[in-house]
């Protein structure tokens, strides 16, 4: 017997557009519905036609769209009170806005018709009725989103039930429940669609839930359970306040653990992290690392006991395996390692992939580690420092250059004027001597230029490596500025990225050390041949 069929609705671009420091474009709005109709979401709402210039272009850019599966959706509400629905501006924008199908808002709650919009509750249902049935006329498909209907419903259930009926004798091709405030609970939301499930049977019924209870994914998974066959929700969960729905937590619950289908094949599955990933890029959004299923951390494993145990089966203490919505497992290293770690996380790199579970280097490498992590390192984010850590260890590694010393000035005259910061680096590499300098933006570029420019004549691959991420984390702030601070630094040649880390008390030489380990495993993942002689 085929799976029930669920209906994803995505309002990232409109709902989610409404987050607190989020600004799409409306080229970025476009470029996230393409990316969204690539991975065949069913509908996609676009905006308010009509609310902004912004959303106007949106839907102008849109006109020409050549998608084969998904739907473009314009939001708006029912008609404004007083006003004749077929002369409503609002909703002629709709009919105009090129869209495939309308989806409208009505309020539902009877509080909401006497106090927010002033109208009587007979007033308000003509509005739903005529508005849904104008848009008919002219749009193929129209929703009808239920406003404040959970809250509604516990306060007159006749007169949300009446709304309901409302839109449904206008024609609505579907009648969506929403949690607007986000404070409902899933036992609540599962009683409550079922009755309207009973009262409306042959219409699509949705659940549109915000997060103010951080329960949206579970109230939308209690709805779709007992029969709802439309979720709307946002990539990522973004959206006003705490935020709406994650369809990205909810398509592979539904899909995957429910067996409920969302019409998202195995193939584009694999994409669910990508387009997690897009979308905070466009949103200009840090990615949330623990984020359910595709965040960074979703299938990291860091305690002994864990990494041992998924070494032997990953099940053991994964949900579901990683690549299957397009993840992967991550082995930390860190003072709660043992020697599982160690030999699991030397199997993925090169040089060390042939470790003996007993050589001493393993135990000698986990005390390392532990006496390194007790000072302030942190390996979790520093791949690159810890295989040349591991490679020492093993008395695999080599330098392939030995500092002799730098110096770093930084000059500042008067209140508003300009910091200068000069380096000076010398180095020996083989029988070769280098001694140069270089001014930088700040003292930990202008170390960065110095030792480049002293290492490029013997090691001419350094060109093409640069670092792309610095970060700075305090680790005593008690000890105010005499606190020890641990350097991150990520760094990329163009096709590889790797991270590395130092600590001191000096922020300057827990720079250096960071520096100093990513030119070094840049080298060593080049297998730097012998030394040039410079000149």
């Amino acid at each position: 017997m085929p799976s029930r069929r669920i209906q994803i609705f995505d309002t990232t671009l409109r709902d989610g557009n409404q987050t607190a420091g989020i600004n799409f474009s409306a080229e970025d709005k476009k470029r996230i519905a393409d990316r969204l109709a690539e991975f065949e979401i069913d509908w996609i709402e676009g905006g308010w036609p009509g609310a902004s210039p912004k959303d106007d272009q949106f839907f102008e850019l849109m006109r020409d769209r050549q998608w084969t599966h998904s739907k473009l959706v314009a939001f708006g509400s029912t008609a404004r009170p007083r006003h004749a629905t077929d002369a409503d501006r609002g909703l002629l924008r709709l009919a105009e806005s090129g869209a495939d199908a309308a989806c409208i808002f009505g309020k539902s709650w009877d509080r909401h018709v006497t106090v927010a919009l002033g109208i009587s509750l007979e007033n308000n249902l003509e509005l739903v009725r005529e508005s849904v049935r104008f848009l008919k006329q002219h749009l193929p498909t129209v929703f009808f989103d239920a406003e404040h209907f959970f809250d509604g419903y516990s306060a007159n259930p006749d007169y949300a039930l009446a709304v309901l009926s409302a839109a449904r004798d206008g024609g609505a091709d579907g009648l969506i429940l929403c949690d607007t405030n986000g404070g409902s609970i899933p036992y609540r939301i599962a009683e409550v669609t079922t009755e309207v499930l009973r009262q409306f049977p042959g219409l699509t019924i949705g659940i549109h839930a915000h997060n103010d209870s951080e329960l949206a994914v579970a109230n939308s998974i209690a709805a779709a359970r007992v029969g709802a066959t439309q979720v709307q929700g946002t990539i990522n969960g973004i959206g006003e306040r705490c935020g709406n729905a994650n369809l990205v937590s909810i398509i592979p619950t539904l899909q995957l653990k429910m067996g409920l289908d969302c019409g998202v094949t195995p193939e584009r599955m694999k994409q669910l992290s990508s387009l997690s990933s897009f979308v905070n890029e466009m949103a200009n959004r840090l990615p949330w690392r623990h984020q359910p299923y595709v965040g960074l951390n979703a299938f990291s494993h860091k305690g002994g006991i864990h990494v041992s145990a998924i070494a032997k089966s990953s099940d053991l203490y994964e949900h579901i395996p990683p690549e299957v919505v397009g993840n992967v497992q991550r082995v930390l290293v860190s003072d709660q390692a043992g020697r599982s770690n160690v030999l699991f996380k030397a199997g993925d790199l090169a040089g060390t992939d042939d470790l003996d579970p007993n050589d001493p280097a393993v135990a000698h490498a986990v005390a390392r580690i532990k006496e390194l992590e007790a000072q302030g390192y942190a390996y979790e984010g520093a791949d690159a420092s810890f295989q040349l850590l591991l490679l020492k260890a093993m008395n695999r590694f080599r330098h392939f250059f030995e500092l002799e010393g730098f110096r770093v000035l930084d000059q500042k005259q008067g209140h508003e004027g300009e910091v200068q910061s000069e380096a000076t680096v010398m180095v020996r590499v083989g029988q070769g001597f280098s001694h140069t300098a270089a001014l930088g933006n700040g003292p930990v570029n202008a170390i960065d230029q110095a030792l480049r420019a002293a290492l490029l004549p013997y090691y001419p691959q350094l060109e093409n490596m640069r670092l792309s991420d610095y970060k700075v984390r305090v680790l005593t702030t008690t000890a105010a500025t005499q606190a020890a601070v641990r350097v991150l630094i990520e760094s990329t040649d163009g096709v590889r990225k790797w991270g590395t880390v130092g600590v001191s008390t000096n922020i300057i030489d827990a720079s250096y050390q960071a520096l100093v380990d990513a030119i070094e495993y840049k080298l060593l993942i080049d297998q730097a041949a012998p030394p040039a002689t410079a000149g």
